[in-house]
């Protein structure tokens, strides 16, 4: 089956063009800077060719179109015709309480992804003009919508309830949802089959570890608790989000004189790594430059950074009660080793251990043969997944 993976952003659409039956990627995409005049889409296939051109995308819809064109070019395209894609995948950030799996698009499943606009205010709404702006180029074409959120809602009350007035919290839909639950689910899929296990029969930490960051305890398949909470603010120190924090300090800063939308913005656009560093970057390998250079922020922000990161596997090993594998992904979790080896190195007591050369290699299997827990580095593939999702669920209603 041919399916298409929508991404839509507040500004970019990312489209991926995947057939199922042997998990191929046809094709992947980004379009950029929609609803402006500088517009731009960055396109590749599985044959190498690679385009990167100036488009006119004042509209979802159009932005989209311009994907439809790329695709089916004579030239770099992979399909013939549009008619060759089988059904449309949507990544969908929140689904609330009431998604707990990928859903078929409908009028219900998209008014909770309306319902859920206030919960997700950066992300539903573009989401929702992506599904809208499909159904209009394919109205003919099945839709599915899979959410960030879906894979977390087996959590416990104990593990999603913040202890405020009970009332005032289900009025309001306060309470932890978890994100990159896509990318969880996957990695935990594939770590599982790496080692020849069912993931029912497991007990997993995932740490998803890119410009967003989050940890997943996983009991044998179902998420036991996980680090975003009814945002994905809460938890890690990340890119450019703080993480936990003292909810006093929006108290603090609006005494100091700043607004809540300065607060907003400070607290989600201008801290973790970049705020911490100070050096005008957020990425890794610009860090590890500076601090390598003698930069004493660079080094407080990674150390944050990390420490943050042990406390919470130290967290969830105990609410687990011990684990079976440890395991890395997304951006940085997969790519920078030295982040691996000094979180790991303060994981000894728990059994964790990593080879230095594995490690290195960014191998599969980091750690020392025999070892228990295993540590694992497992490349994340949420296109892939929100693909599978699709087609299991189209089958499941056929």
């Amino acid at each position: 089956m041919k399916i298409l993976v929508i991404n839509a952003g507040s500004s970019s659409v990312k489209f991926t063009l995947i057939e199922t039956s042997g998990e191929t990627l046809l094709a992947k995409g980004l379009i950029e800077r929609i609803n402006t005049p500088k517009a731009t889409m960055r396109f590749s296939n599985h044959k190498g060719q690679k385009i990167e051109r100036d488009i006119s995308a004042n509209s979802y819809e159009a932005a989209i179109s311009q994907a439809c064109l790329a695709l089916a070019d004579k030239t770099t395209g992979v399909i013939e015709s549009l008619s060759e894609i089988e059904a449309i995948g949507h990544r969908v950030v929140h689904g609330g309480a009431v998604m707990t799996a990928a859903s078929k698009l409908n009028k219900s499943v998209k008014q909770v992804i309306l319902d859920c606009f206030s919960l997700a205010p950066l992300h539903n709404p573009p989401n929702y003009e992506g599904i809208e702006a499909c159904e209009s180029l394919f109205p003919n074409v099945p839709m599915v919508a899979v959410f960030d959120t879906a894979f977390h809602q087996t959590m416990p009350p104990a593990s999603y309830t913040y202890a405020i007035p009970l009332d005032v919290a289900q009025k309001n839909q306060i309470r932890r949802y978890g994100f990159h639950g896509t990318s969880h689910n996957y990695v935990a899929l594939k770590a599982a089959a790496a080692l020849n296990r069912r993931m029912e029969d497991l007990k997993l930490i995932t740490v998803h570890l890119g410009n967003g960051c989050s940890i997943t305890a996983v009991n044998r398949g179902r998420v036991e608790d996980t680090s975003m909470g009814m945002t994905p603010l809460e938890g890690l120190v990340m890119g450019t989000r703080c993480g936990d924090i003292d909810p006093a300090v929006v108290f603090v800063l609006r005494r100091v004189g700043y607004s809540l939308d300065d607060v907003d913005k400070m607290l989600n656009k201008s801290s973790g790594l970049l705020g911490l560093a100070g050096i005008g970057s957020n990425d890794m390998r610009d860090l590890i430059k500076a601090m390598d250079e003698g930069n004493p922020r660079a080094k407080l922000a990674l150390d944050v950074f990390v420490l943050r990161i042990v406390k919470y596997i130290g967290a969830y090993a105990a609410v687990l009660n011990g684990f079976d594998a440890l395991v890395f992904t997304a951006g940085i979790g997969e790519n920078v080793p030295c982040i691996r080896s000094q979180v790991c190195g303060r994981l000894e007591f728990l059994g964790v251990t990593v080879d230095a050369a594995r490690n290195k290699a960014n191998e599969m299997i980091i750690s020392q043969d025999g070892a228990s827990p295993v540590v694992m580095v497992v490349p994340t593939n949420e296109e892939l997944m929100i693909a599978r999702e699709t087609e299991s669920v189209l089958r499941c209603q056929a």
